[in-house]
């Protein structure tokens, strides 16, 4: 029983140390940590478009490539990579062998900034700076004609990040020594990102992966905040992330560019300070003085009695039976004290069997250890409703630079969920071009070697024009013979346990003569002359899309706010879960979307609607949206910063006065309960029940003792009444040792 009433007054002084240093000291300095954390995730953001549309665009190349190695002539090799859809400034093809321009193709490539036959096979792409001093992107690909390796190269402006920002938000681009590759926004932030821009990416390149790195869809590059010299009371809040894989990842085209994505904001510092020392003082001391009257109460009324009737109990199984017990005055050790007593007066032969007391007896330990807790629990309920007073009002608290990111932040995600369908459909188109039916091997191994390049599918598959299957790779087809053949994206169901969309692709010059068994001649269907490619998307690639730390809850929802994917689990076709987003979501009518802080006084939060209808491509047609929603009391402003620490030392308070209070409960007072019963029923006249402890501590102490009692009461009462000895009954053995009380009964357990 010594360790909880030690550990008690040990833990609620730490408990009010940390209130006064987490509730006094100020919760933030300078730029509010939500602001610049908002700035992080949106250069992570950028770092992530920019690489994939680097990487897309490296791996398409190099996918075009292996499709025009034959018999294409160089000029015809860049007339049909020009048809693939890419915007290429300039592309030439080179002999990599003697270094030969073979062709070109639009503006003149700065080769000899390159040593090409030094180059491997597939080389990872390379800034090059040319003789005006413009810095552009070459991607190579390598291809084997006629027993000779030749080499495609292919120029590109190193573009923005294709990510929604604020009218006051600048973004930047920068190369490893904080060059500027490529700029946006209002011309003093653009002058604020250059300042910042060599101090990001020297940060960027030296530092570790970010602290989200292994959270679901978190960055896992380097990436961090900056704040600017201070202007007065204005600020400028940066964030940085780099283009660059993680150690835990494989390489990508575009890691060993040294590319850097900077954003900047202007925001005001805040000043003012959200501590209250006098209230933190007042309420340690308040603790203190609650944990010393808790500590000496339960001393005084627990402890020390127990201790108490250890020793008798002891003392009385040893023999000695000249002094009477000290009966305590309170609850179980009162009852244990009077039993003992009377066992004492019967070992001396001087009285019989008493009536057990626990009737008369209503209050107990159970009482004072119910106002202990009692006690302890008033002070952090206090602090508890003390935050619910003072939470501050959301509209004044929550910067608006705060709602503006969580909808620049949720538009960006839409716009890589629709530039992900539309992406995937434009492979599809492609790969509609090279696959042929006709030869199912060698079909299925085309859509076998995509299905595992893309990684976003789960079924490839060919069919004719009445939507019958004629080759397929991955999954069971899920999507309706009508709608494989609709060109475009198409939502395949509205109900189930996992939502299905397809794209579907038209094969072009595909003649019914060119289908095996197909009917042919005046009669033949116009439908049996196409054959179309379906692609089944994986529900988890959608869910990949909207994995972005800092942004809270996500849902893609379809035209009717049926959930299609969500980065907190859902069900399929299910509704969103919050209600006010639900009604946010049939409010909102506009193509833009919208952003707001959602009043609650309860659970204030940030929600923001984003919609596809506006922008181009396939998807758009799916009338597709995503809506995102952040608590604002976890988004570190410094007036919740505050309200979290109330919290925090509230919790500790709670946690250290039940651990201590419900190990002295279960491991002192209980097992009393039941010795203090056992003991009156033996002073009462029970010989038969053998007394054992339930641990090894101070109350088994007297439980032993009292075992050790009961086996010496039937000795001490051997002569019978007409003053010869019974027969039946040993005599007691004046020499015989009284037994150790300290050893556990040998008695059979009742």
């Amino acid at each position: 029983m010594r360790p909880p009433l030690a550990a008690l007054p040990v833990l609620l002084a730490l408990v009010a140390g940390l209130t006064v240093f987490a509730v006094g000291s100020d919760a933030e300095h300078g730029v509010p940590e939500a602001v610049l954390s908002s700035q992080q995730h949106i250069a992570e953001d950028g770092a992530v478009a920019l690489q994939t549309a680097v990487d897309k665009n490296v791996t398409d190349l190099r996918v075009s490539a292996a499709d025009l190695e034959g018999s294409v002539s160089p000029d015809g090799m860049l007339a049909r990579l020009d048809r693939t859809g890419h915007k290429w400034r300039g592309s030439a093809v080179v002999d990599q062998t003697t270094g030969r321009l073979l062709a070109a193709q639009g503006e003149s490539l700065p080769l000899g900034k390159v040593n090409l036959r030094a180059l491997p096979a597939n080389p990872p792409p390379a800034l090059v700076r040319d003789d005006a001093g413009v810095t552009r992107l070459l991607a190579f690909a390598t291809l084997t004609r006629g027993g000779k390796q030749e080499l495609i190269v292919a120029a590109q402006s190193v573009k923005l990040p294709g990510i929604t920002v604020g009218k006051d938000h600048t973004l930047t681009v920068v190369d490893r020594d904080g060059n500027t590759l490529a700029s946006t926004g209002p011309a003093p932030g653009v002058v604020r990102a250059k300042t910042l821009a060599v101090t990001a990416a020297r940060q960027a390149h030296s530092a570790g992966p970010s602290d989200t790195a292994v959270a679901a869809g978190g960055f896992d590059g380097p990436s961090g905040s900056l704040v600017g010299a201070a202007d007065g009371d204005n600020r400028t809040a940066a964030g940085y992330a780099a283009v660059a894989r993680g150690t835990a990842t494989k390489e990508s085209p575009s890691s060993a560019l040294g590319l850097t994505v900077v954003t900047t904001v202007p925001a005001k510092g805040s000043g003012a300070g959200t501590g209250d020392l006098r209230l933190a003082l007042l309420a340690a001391a308040v603790l203190l003085v609650l944990a010393a009257g808790v500590t000496v109460a339960l001393r005084l009324l627990v402890q020390r009695p127990v201790l108490r009737l250890r020793r008798e109990a002891r003392r009385l199984g040893s023999g000695d039976l000249t002094a009477p017990v000290p009966v305590p005055r309170f609850g179980e050790p009162a009852r244990i004290g009077a039993s003992l007593e009377a066992l004492r007066l019967q070992l001396r032969g001087e009285g019989g069997p008493s009536a057990p007391a626990g009737k008369r007896r209503r209050l107990g330990l159970r009482t004072v250890v119910a106002l202990s807790a009692f006690a302890l629990v008033a002070w952090p309920t206090s602090m508890l409703l003390s935050l619910g007073s003072s939470l501050p009002r959301p509209a004044d608290a929550v910067p608006r630079v705060i709602s503006d990111d969580q909808r620049q932040r949720t538009e960006t995600t839409a716009d890589r969920m629709r530039r992900g369908i539309n992406d995937a459909y434009a492979d599809l188109t492609r790969l509609a071009t090279v696959v042929d039916a006709a030869r199912p091997e060698k079909a299925r191994e085309v859509l076998d070697r995509s299905l595992e390049r893309n990684g976003r599918y789960r079924s490839l598959y060919v069919v004719d024009g009445s939507g019958e299957i004629l080759v397929q790779a991955g999954g069971e087809p899920r999507t309706s013979k009508k709608a494989r053949l609709r060109s475009g994206v198409t939502q395949a169901n509205t109900s189930g346990t996992e939502p299905v969309l397809a794209a579907v692709a038209a094969q072009p010059g595909k003649g019914a003569q060119a289908v095996k068994g197909a009917p042919v001649g005046k009669g033949a269907s116009k439908k049996a002359e196409r054959r179309y490619v379906v692609g089944e998307f994986k529900v988890q690639y959608l869910t990949g899309l909207l994995n972005r730390p800092g942004l809270g809850s996500v849902w893609l929802v379809d035209s009717e706010q049926r959930v299609i994917a969500s980065n907190k689990g859902f069900v399929a076709f299910g509704r969103v879960s919050d209600g006010r987003l639900r009604a946010r979501l049939r409010a909102d009518r506009t193509a833009k979307g919208s952003a707001d802080v959602v009043l609650g006084r309860r659970d204030p939060a940030v929600a923001a609607v984003a919609p596809f209808s506006d922008k181009p491509g396939v998807a758009s047609a799916l009338g597709w949206k995503v809506a995102s929603i952040r608590p604002v009391f976890w988004i570190g402003l410094p007036q919740y910063e505050a309200q979290r620490r109330i919290l925090l030392v509230g919790l500790l308070g709670v946690t250290a006065g039940a651990l201590c209070v419900g190990w002295l409960y279960l491991i002192v007072v209980r097992p009393l309960r039941d010795v203090a019963q056992g003991a009156e029923a033996l002073a009462g006249g029970d010989r038969g029940t053998v007394l054992f402890p339930r641990y090894h501590d101070e109350v088994g102490s007297i439980a032993r003792g009292l075992e050790v009692i009961r086996q010496r009461l039937p000795r001490a009462e051997a002569p019978s009444a007409s003053g010869t000895s019974d027969s039946s009954t040993p005599s007691p053995d004046p020499s015989a040792s009284p037994p150790d009380p300290s050893t556990p009964p040998s008695g059979p357990r009742s």
